[in-house]
Parts: C-alpha cells; sequence; structure tokens
C-alpha cells in the first residue's frame, strides 16, 4: 500500500476527556452534531453515537493493495508511541466507518464520499444503553508544547461539561417528532423494473444448473424523491424503534449524505480475542399472528431451499476462518431469528483467534461472505457485475467500528439507504439458489425494502 493511498489527519499528540453524561439521549447530541461527520450504532438498547473527526482514515478508489490493512496501519500511526494515546484516559479510541463492497467503488454521485474505505476518530463520542448512565467521550489532537497541551485539555474539558449539561435539557424523545410537516414521496418502482430482474434471477438459476456458481445474491434498488429534506436522524430513530433485534446505524461522513440501516447479523465481532459472527441465510415473512409467525418459522426450518442457501453461507465462513482462528464452532443446527417483519435461519460461530489476529485481518478474509455476493466468490462477483445495473457502493459492505487492539464490531449494511438531499436509494436482495423462484425473491426483497421505508413513513414521508 502506497502511504499517500492513507489519509491520517494527526497532529503530534490525542488528549482525551471524559464526563458522565446523565440522561442524554443520543438522537439529541446527534441533532446537534450538524455540518460535519456523525455516527450511530445500535442493538436493543445499547448504542453509540459520535460527532466530529479528529482524525480520519480513508482510501481512494485509486489505490493498490490491501485497504483492511491500510486502516490498521493506519490507525496504528496514528496512535502508537511516542505520538500516541493519552493512557491516562482509560477510554478505548474506536475508529467508526466502513468499507464498500468492491474495492474498486467508486466514490460518486450518490455514494460521493464514501470512498472505498472511511473511518473517523470521534471528537465527541457518547455511550449509553442496558440500564447505564451515558458516557461522553471528548478528544483534541495537541502539539508537543506542555503548556499548549495543558490550556488545550482545559478548553476540551469545558466544551465535554457544557455539551453534557446541555444534553440533559432534552426529554426522552431526543427531540424526535413523529411528523416533520407535509412532504410527499414518489418512488419508484415499476414492473419494467421488475421484469430485468426476475431475467437476472433466471440467468442466475441457469449459471447455477450449469456449475458454474452455487449461489448468487441478486439485489435490487427503490429510489424515493421527498419534496423537502427529510432529517436522517429521525429516520434512523424510527429505524431503531422499530428494530430493536437488528443492528442499527446511520453513517454520515458528511452533512446531506447519510447511510442508514438495520442489518439481522454481525459478520465479524472481536473481543479479547473471541470472535463471533452469525451465518443469517434463508428467508420467511414474520406474518401477523404469533400463530402465523409460528407456522411460517416451522416452514421455513423445513425448507430445503432454504436450508441448501443457509449451509452455503456458513460452511464458507467456516472454511475461511480455519486459518486465523484456533476452535472454531457453529451451532449444529439453525434457529430461527425472528425480526420485525421477517424471519431468518441463523447459526452462531464462536472461535479462538491467536493474538496477532484482529478484527480487520478476520474481515478482510471474510468478507464479501456468501450472504451478500455467492459462491464461488470470484464467479459470483463477476455475475453480478454484469446482472446488476446500479452501484452497490456500501451497500452490503461491512460497517462499524474497530480499534487498535484488534476488538471490533461489523455487520453488513443490509436493509439499508443512501441518501442526497432529496434522494433516498433503497437496497435489497435475496440469495438465489437451485429452486428458487423469481416470484417469490421479488416478494422477499420487497420485505426487506419495509424497514426504512417505514421509517422514512414515520418521518413525515407520505
Amino acid at each position: 500500500m502506497n502511504p499517500a493511498d492513507t489519509v491520517v489527519a494527526a497532529p503530534a499528540r490525542l488528549v482525551t476527556v471524559t464526563t458522565e453524561a446523565v440522561n442524554a439521549h443520543p438522537m439529541a447530541f446527534l441533532r446537534q452534531a450538524t455540518g460535519g461527520p456523525r455516527g450511530f450504532w445500535a442493538r436493543a438498547d445499547r448504542w453509540v453515537a459520535h460527532s466530529g473527526a479528529v482524525a480520519t482514515l480513508s482510501v481512494n478508489g485509486s489505490a493498490s493493495g490491501n485497504r483492511f490493512a491500510a486502516m490498521e496501519a493506519g490507525a496504528r500511526d496514528l496512535l502508537d508511541a511516542p505520538n500516541g494515546v493519552d493512557d491516562a484516559s482509560g477510554v478505548p479510541n474506536r475508529f467508526y466507518g466502513g468499507f464498500s463492497f468492491r474495492s474498486d467503488h467508486a466514490a460518486v454521485d450518490l455514494w460521493s464520499g464514501f470512498t472505498p474505505a472511511l473511518f473517523h476518530l470521534p471528537e465527541f463520542e457518547l455511550e449509553g444503553g442496558a440500564g447505564r448512565p451515558a458516557r461522553l467521550v471528548a478528544r483534541a489532537m495537541v502539539g508537543p508544547d506542555e503548556q499548549e497541551a495543558d490550556r488545550a485539555l482545559l478548553r476540551l474539558t469545558t466544551r465535554a461539561e457544557r455539551l453534557a449539561a446541555g444534553l440533559r435539557e432534552y426529554d426522552g424523545s431526543g427531540g424526535c417528532s413523529s411528523d416533520n410537516g407535509q412532504v410527499t414521496v414518489a418512488s419508484t418502482r415499476t414492473e419494467s423494473e421488475r421484469s430485468v430482474w426476475e431475467a437476472a434471477v433466471t440467468d442466475a438459476l441457469a449459471a447455477i444448473s450449469s456449475g458454474q456458481v452455487s449461489k448468487v445474491v441478486l439485489a435490487r434498488t427503490m429510489d424515493v424523491i421527498t419534496e423537502s429534506r427529510l432529517d436522517p436522524v429521525e429516520v434512523v430513530q424510527h429505524l431503531w424503534e422499530e428494530n430493536r433485534g437488528s443492528h442499527v446505524f446511520l453513517f454520515e461522513p458528511a452533512d446531506g449524505c447519510p447511510l442508514v440501516g438495520a442489518a439481522p447479523e454481525t459478520v465479524a465481532t472481536m473481543s479479547r480475542r473471541e470472535f463471533h459472527a452469525t451465518a443469517v441465510a434463508g428467508t420467511v415473512a414474520r406474518g401477523e399472528t404469533p400463530e402465523e409467525q409460528a407456522a411460517l418459522a416451522d416452514r421455513l426450518l423445513a425448507s430445503e431451499k432454504d436450508a441448501v442457501e443457509h449451509r452455503i453461507a456458513l460452511d464458507d465462513m467456516v472454511a475461511r476462518l480455519g486459518p486465523l482462528a484456533h476452535e472454531v464452532h457453529a451451532q449444529p443446527e439453525p434457529h430461527v431469528l425472528t425480526l420485525a417483519r421477517i424471519q431468518h435461519l441463523e447459526t452462531e460461530i464462536r472461535a479462538r483467534v491467536p493474538e496477532e489476529s484482529t478484527v480487520l485481518k478476520v474481515l478482510e478474509a471474510l468478507h464479501p461472505t456468501p450472504a451478500v455476493c455467492g459462491l464461488p466468490r470470484d464467479d459470483a462477483l463477476e455475475f453480478l457485475s454484469r446482472k446488476e445495473p446500479f452501484e452497490r457502493g456500501w451497500y452490503s459492505g461491512p460497517v462499524g467500528w474497530f480499534d487498535v487492539e484488534g476488538n471490533g464490531v461489523f455487520a453488513p449494511a443490509l436493509r439499508c439507504a443512501v441518501a442526497r438531499d432529496h434522494e433516498w436509494r433503497l437496497f435489497a436482495g435475496a440469495g438465489i439458489v437451485a429452486g428458487s423462484d423469481p416470484r417469490l425473491e421479488w416478494e422477499e426483497t420487497s420485505i426487506k425494502f419495509e424497514p426504512v421505508l417505514r421509517a422514512l413513513a414515520a418521518s413525515g414521508a407520505r
């Protein structure tokens, strides 16, 4: 990797201040963090929100080499001694962001600002949930002069205390309104698009029948255009409220270009050398009643086609973990993961990794998994390059955070949408294997649009 391909905005030394932020709501925090980078990551009641950037790691589209290694090297260069972390704080320094689906992604049009790899070390970071008081972390880069560093630390402490006090003034809603005015939404979802997509499914089935691939994950898009700009903070709040079992995220590298989503799975979680992930593949609707939900879950468990799709994803992940980890264990049988609108087959994978392995090294081996791409990987990628008439960008790429200790959490950017001004582009995909029905796969992708569509409607889009 050419060092010029990695951009690190980093003066000499990082100082950190922490303070308790009693009753602070993440949406109130995000709403005051306008004009710069911001993000939100949550599952159930645990969450973290961040704003600003004291350092940025980025790989551009013309870069050669390994973008995962470039992010890891950039973070270590920034934080390793002698110009490293203020160890007295005891606060982990997490880099938040993600990777595009393809390494040769170009950051243009709707994806302008989303380079193939992009992470921020936040200026402010608010973490809370699960019955714990929220903690506010504030960071600043300072020069080597000790007196100037002391003055910078004092200014940072004052800013952190003022921000924490201001957040206490908001109520539990985070300032979220259920109706932000009369907003009309027009969406494009024409029959001609359906015919093109179903033709691609038919072509995928032919490629599977001939032995070229065993699985292909085909995606499609839906564009929603609003007469006035929607608040992405409100959109992600509604997404979080209705999808508590999913990994909900907002990443906005610059004002006006948010990526929001609610992924059902994690592709890589690492904590103190312990690895965890979930293989999720095979889908059915949730149903309107508990009885219908149970019947659909039983049908999913009995489906041979869905079992094959799930096994392809699981076996490939386990095989790729083998050279990198010890004691790789997968649950012997899948279970049903029930979410707000949909149900999936899910199998948990756990492993221990050696000290030299990190979440980014494991992520490099796993991405793209058969759950978002297909198998064999290269053949599936080539098929998608010919059959998907749009740029995936960060859709189905891994998003989340990592630190220099090798820890991190990454989920694939699924059930997601990217926005630019008044235009929202939604993405949904379906795994095509032998026995797939183009009509049913279309219906599956329709269900997968619902989380973001419902969040947009709750945010004022009618």
